[in-house]
């Protein structure tokens, strides 16, 4: 149960969230004291936190916060409680020891913002996913009911969160895949990892310190690639460049001062090299290492 009227992202993804945690549920929305008493659960609106009681209303005083002082909104506190038993049904194919972390990601990004968005602490720019989902809402002069656009609106929120969960999803995959490879790694300074996926996660978060260069085959087929480990996420440097006597260069000419036969190329900038086979660009990796050019970027 929530409020009737006006609906907000809030509210629109609560209903989201309990529709895949609780399976279909009949929800009504209205103002009435009588009937909110009534209720299983619920959310938004009743002027009663009471989690125990399964009641999520965040308009009072003395609201629900964040660990940080933040303030919850009701889709904040559904997904702290329920979000856990919704993500196998957002991400079928969700394992056991991904689920914590996927389940993170999208609270420390997608509900928060709508938290703060919806407590007045946030930036809310045109384009935010709060104001997208209040547009939803009839006009002045639409004859449209509410309850009917709120169903339109909860179906794109579901889409949003069925693909900001799976974005997780791969993302917590890819650094299990990104740790196992360092794990095997020759040396500890060059991870070779069997398909293009995004490894920055695994490297800054899973203590991988060591790193310098990842190495990694082309989407295409038919180049490999070594880059340069930037010191930190979104970083232009990197904890070691590609030599000065590489960069800019291509093929042939790449290849006679690399010291390989097969190489692509190496970026004016000195943070990503490529050759053609996976021998060649882990050769690249360790002559780079062994000349030490560039320092830290």
């Amino acid at each position: 149960m929530t409020h009737s009227g006006r609906f907000h992202a809030d509210d629109v993804f609560a209903s989201v969230v309990l529709q895949a945690a609780l399976g279909p549920i009949d929800l009504v929305r209205t103002r009435d004291a009588r009937i909110i008493g009534e209720a299983d659960l619920v959310f938004d609106v009743g002027g009663v936190y009471d989690p125990e009681a399964r009641r999520y209303d965040h308009h009072m005083r003395d609201l629900p916060r964040r660990a940080d002082g933040t303030p919850y909104s009701s889709v904040g506190l559904v997904w702290r409680d329920y979000g856990r038993d919704a993500l196998p049904q957002l991400v079928p194919d969700i394992e056991a020891e991904t689920l914590e972390t996927v389940w993170q990601e999208i609270d420390n990004d997608l509900i928060l913002s709508i938290d703060q968005a919806d407590n007045g602490i946030g930036p809310v720019s045109p384009g935010h996913l709060a104001l997208l989902v209040e547009a939803f809402n009839p006009t002045w002069d639409s004859t449209k009911p509410y309850d009917t656009a709120f169903g339109e609106a909860a179906e794109t929120a579901r889409g949003v969160l069925v693909r900001a969960c799976r974005q997780a999803h791969a993302s917590a995959r890819a650094a299990v895949l990104v740790l196992a490879a360092a794990r095997q790694a020759r040396d500890p300074r060059i991870v070779v990892l069997d398909r293009k996926l995004p490894w920055e996660k695994a490297v800054y978060e899973g203590g991988l310190d060591e790193v310098l260069f990842v190495i990694y085959p082309g989407e295409e087929g038919g180049a490999w690639y070594c880059r340069a480990v930037p010191p930190e996420p979104n970083s232009f440097g990197q904890r070691l460049s590609l030599p000065e006597t590489w960069r800019g260069l291509q093929d042939e000419a790449f290849s006679k001062a690399a010291g390989i036969e097969d190489g692509v190329f190496c970026h004016p900038s000195g943070f990503i090299c490529g050759a053609r086979s996976r021998a060649s660009t882990v050769e690249l990796a360790e002559r780079a290492i062994a000349l030490g050019a560039g320092g830290a970027g």
